[in-house]
């Protein structure tokens, strides 16, 4: 078995990146967890200066966290690695899902986001898609392709649906399922968010999931007044607080951490990062500066 229609199949690999996913073969029992804090003052500017010109969609901490997120997978391509069927696969695209509650009540729907990024995107583009995709989704009438898909199975007798969808996991699982059935399936997007700041809720972790091909999952807090050390001081700022949950059969934890110190940088100096695109790298003596 080769590529996928979604990613390149890796021969060239390492001895132990070929034989782990033998040992281990469920990304569930390979999870790692992160958590990492940034401050929000300079985000908060940055912010408050893209809306001076009162644009009818207002910038937000969000929007600059996707951007970031989405900037350091580009440039991090490890991050853009997933394990299926005891193999290694590099994605053809960045992506990134998250549910959208479609109204803050206990009976409001939930529907499906799912963004397929380019390259020369900046965070002007993550801000009108994401906008585009927002207005879409908080009609109460909307049903993404993912959720309209289950509703047919639902509606099928159980006799029925049931080995239907039980044929439908083993093609995923062997990666020879329909496109269509998938590509807007938020577990086979490169990194799925779950901002629990808009709920009132602090960080968390969220669980990885044998189905699908996501390797990454990024938790967002609630934004307050954290503590940080300046010149060994300890005193409070904005900030907000995110949980990581990656596959760790994709990469090492030294590329990890300088992937997370990566997004903390673009966060902490929006003005410099977020404005340019997506794949445009950091300068030589700045990228060796992570880590240290």
């Amino acid at each position: 078995m080769g590529d996928r229609f979604d990613a390149k199949y890796l021969k060239d690999i390492d001895s132990m990146h070929f034989i782990v996913p033998f040992m281990f073969p469920n990304r569930c029992d390979n999870e790692t967890f992160f958590s990492f804090k940034i401050d929000l003052t300079n985000l908060n500017e940055y912010v408050k200066k893209k809306n001076a010109s009162n644009p009818d969609y207002k910038y937000n901490m969000y929007q600059c966290i996707v951007t970031a997120a989405l900037k350091t997978i580009h440039l991090r391509s490890k991050l853009n690695i997933f394990i299926h069927d005891r193999r290694m696969y590099k994605r053809n695209e960045v992506t990134a899902a998250f549910t959208v509650k479609q109204e803050f009540a206990d009976e409001g729907g939930e529907v499906l986001c799912f963004m397929h990024s380019k390259p020369e995107w900046t965070i002007d583009d993550v801000h009108n898609e994401l906008k585009r995709q927002l207005l879409k989704l908080k009609s109460k009438t909307y049903v993404d392709e993912t959720t309209g898909v289950m509703d047919k199975f639902n509606k099928l007798p159980k006799f029925i649906s049931r080995p239907i969808i039980a044929f439908i996991a083993w093609l995923e699982r062997k990666g020879i399922v329909i496109p269509a059935l998938v590509e807007s399936d938020i577990y086979h997007s490169s990194v799925i968010f779950a901002n629990l700041g808009s709920i009132g809720l602090p960080m968390g972790f969220h669980h990885l999931s044998n189905w699908g091909t996501t390797s990454l999952f990024l938790v967002v807090g609630k934004a307050g007044d954290l503590p940080f050390f300046d010149n060994k001081k300890l005193e409070f700022h904005p900030g907000v607080e995110f949980g990581f949950t990656v596959d760790e059969r994709i990469a090492d934890g030294y590329y990890f951490a300088k992937s997370i110190q990566m997004m903390q940088l673009f966060l902490q100096e929006p003005e410099t990062y977020l404005e340019q695109p997506l794949s445009q790298k950091l300068p030589d003596e700045v990228f060796a500066s992570l880590g240290k």
